[in-house]
Order: structure tokens, then C-alpha cells, then sequence
């Protein structure tokens, strides 16, 4: 295989993520994964070699099929004076830099409306947009939707939580999955989504746990 192959994640909806073109990845301890030209993530969750497959996925009867209940995958605008928010809850991995950035905008104990763009400056509220791993926030500057960094091809393994992919990582499986940014997004690893193959916070809700990374 061409060493200067570009990355990508290739998968179908039974077995486990196929990482291609040995992007850089590192653990949630900043810790460098060694990886091959082709190198198989585990995706059900039951894996005793995270982040690699084991094989366990065929043991399991692991399907990466949709769940008809899960969030609804659409996008919502919310609108202020000088910045459009746009939120696709579908995909939102609850990473939490959102809140934690500007918790002025972003009010998560508020219902139904949640994200107030006219609270906090504009610069900040674009920087905490940037840092949200999965795609489910961006934003719009006049009718300018802008949703993607220029990064090179990198993943990291979020603690007790997904894989996230930055910098044009092709996403290619069997059911045409599309990220809501092709730039970067968040691809499940314990299993329990609604939304495979993309993280859908589910990892909380089954206490999904890898001591390792």
C-alpha cells in the first residue's frame, strides 16, 4: 500500500473501524498510538485490547445499525444581531467545551431554546464553536455557514468516550454515513449509540470505561 495514503475510516455495519493512512493518534493521555498502514478500532465496545479490535464484535452480535428512536439528525439555527448558531443535537457528543467556554451562550439547564448568541462576544463564542469535536456546532456570519478548521489528519481517544476525528479524515461505510462537518467528528467506540456510527453521548449513559486511555 502507498505510505502517502491519504487517511480514512472504512467499515461496514458489522465489523470494526478500518483506520487507513496511519494518521497521528494519541490517547486522552496525550500518549501516541501505534498504528499500521491499516490498523482495526474497536467499535462494540467489548474489545480487552482498546482501542483495537479483538474480534469480540463477532462474539457479541454487534450491529452499527441505526436505532429508529434515536435523535432526531437536523439542524437548528438560532439567530442573534452579529452570529447565526447552528446545532445538530443528533451528533452532539457531549464533550461539554460548550458550556464550560461560554456557559453565557450556551445554557445547557435551559429548554427548549438552549444557546442565547447574543450573550457573549462574538470572537469567543467562534473559539468555543471551534472546539467542538463533533460537528454539532457552527456557525454563521451573515449567510456564510462556517463549519471547518484546516487541520492536518489527526485522532484522538477521548476518556471514557469517542474517537475524534479532525482534518479530512474520509468517513466511507456501507450505509453512506455523512459527518455534519467533514473536517471533524466523533465516531462511537462503546457500542451503545443510537446514531452509529456517530457518538451520540451514549457512552455516559452506559458508564462505558477504558482505563488504558
Amino acid at each position: 500500500m502507498n505510505k502517502n495514503q491519504k487517511p480514512m475510516v472504512v467499515f461496514d455495519m458489522y465489523g470494526p473501524y478500518m483506520i487507513v493512512g496511519a494518521p497521528k493518534v494519541v490517547n486522552s493521555k496525550g500518549k501516541a498510538i501505534d498504528m499500521g498502514l491499516v490498523t482495526a478500532f474497536c467499535r462494540c465496545g467489548k474489545s480487552e485490547n482498546k482501542p483495537y479490535c479483538d474480534g469480540t464484535h463477532s462474539k457479541v452480535g454487534f450491529s452499527g445499525e441505526k436505532d429508529p428512536d434515536r435523535r432526531e439528525d437536523t439542524v437548528v439555527e438560532f439567530k442573534g444581531k452579529d452570529i447565526t448558531i447552528l446545532d445538530n443535537r443528533g451528533v452532539c457528543s457531549a464533550d461539554g467545551a460548550c458550556v464550560r467556554e461560554s456557559p453565557e451562550v450556551f445554557q445547557k439547564d435551559k429548554k427548549p431554546a438552549w444557546i442565547f448568541p447574543d450573550n457573549g462576544p462574538v470572537r469567543k463564542t467562534i473559539k468555543t464553536i471551534e472546539k467542538c469535536p463533533s460537528g454539532a456546532l457552527s456557525y454563521k456570519i451573515g449567510t456564510q455557514r462556517i463549519q471547518d478548521l484546516q487541520r492536518k489528519p489527526a485522532i484522538k481517544i477521548a476518556k471514557d468516550g469517542p474517537l475524534e476525528f479532525v482534518g479530512w479524515i474520509e468517513l466511507i461505510d456501507d450505509q453512506g454515513s455523512k459527518p455534519e462537518s467533514s473536517e471533524h467528528y466523533t465516531l462511537c467506540r462503546c457500542g451503545a449509540s443510537k446514531n452509529k456510527p456517530f457518538c451520540d453521548n451514549s457512552h455516559k449513559k452506559v458508564d462505558f470505561k477504558d482505563s488504558k486511555n
